[in-house]
């Protein structure tokens, strides 16, 4: 029960990483509300976890102000109070050359991946800071330090994940409030199915095995994985970690 008595928002909730954190911080003690756009999605993963878990929902797009200030009060009025906020929501976009990303490419992934980290952060600060501190984990990525082809806005939206990190760390050290990001490189689920898709329409299986042989370690990484570095970092069992970017990509980029 590493969590026991901890309340954990987590955006992104119906995605695969969402999904297997909720389950994970659920089954050590936690309090858990799920965020996600599609109520619809809530409602299909709140059928696969405990039926007797302390859980809640609300919807909410990432990139919309009022509805992530929303969701962390509803989280506070089931609750009594926010400690753990993992800002997972966020989308892969577009493949394509620099050339030819439009406004509209280039904005959808900045408001959910930058924006929408950068909101979770903002509007979880004030109730931290009334439980003595807590620890917000955000979602990057191996293209968070590394460049990719085709993949512009995703590896600027990553980048900037690891700086609001950085920085927000530093400014919330007094409040006893920690900081972190999480680098997944190739994790088997939804977004990096679609990425093989879109890098490989004709043989999206093939395009696998090519990114499978580029990670050391042989395989992708599952989300239950991702999940496990979480629960690190979302427990007291991290307390000097701040300020940084934890990979979990079977040594990716050390390659």
């Amino acid at each position: 029960m590493r969590l026991h008595g901890k309340v954990a928002i987590i955006t992104g909730a119906t995605g695969g990483i969402g999904e297997a954190t909720a389950k994970l911080f659920l089954k050590e003690g936690a309090k858990v509300m799920l965020v996600a756009r599609s109520l619809e999605k809530l409602q299909s993963t709140l059928q696969r976890l405990p039926a007797d878990a302390d859980l809640a929902h609300h919807v909410a797009d990432a990139a919309d102000e009022a509805a992530n200030a929303a969701a962390i009060a509803a989280a506070i009025e089931a609750f009594g109070g926010v400690d753990i906020m993992i800002a997972n929501a966020g989308t892969e976009g577009s493949i394509k050359p620099l050339e030819a990303l439009t406004m509209a490419d280039f904005e959808e992934v900045l408001r959910t991946n930058v924006l929408g980290v950068w909101l979770s952060m903002k509007h979880c600060v004030a109730p931290m800071k009334l439980r003595g501190g807590g620890s917000i984990v955000a979602l990057s990525s191996v293209a968070g330090m590394i460049g990719f082809p085709g993949m512009m806005s995703y590896v600027a939206s990553k980048h900037a994940v690891f700086g609001m990190v950085k920085t927000a760390a530093l400014e919330l050290a007094v409040s006893n409030i920690r900081v972190n990001a999480i680098g997944p490189g190739p994790i088997a689920n939804r977004m990096m199915g679609s990425l093989e898709a879109q890098m490989s329409p004709d043989d999206p299986q093939g395009q696998h095995e090519i990114l499978k042989g580029l990670v050391p370690m042989g395989r992708y990484g599952t989300n239950e994985e991702v999940a496990n570095l979480a629960l690190f970092l979302a427990s007291d069992e991290s307390s000097y970690c701040t300020g940084g970017i934890h990979m979990i990509d079977g040594g990716f980029i050390a390659s």
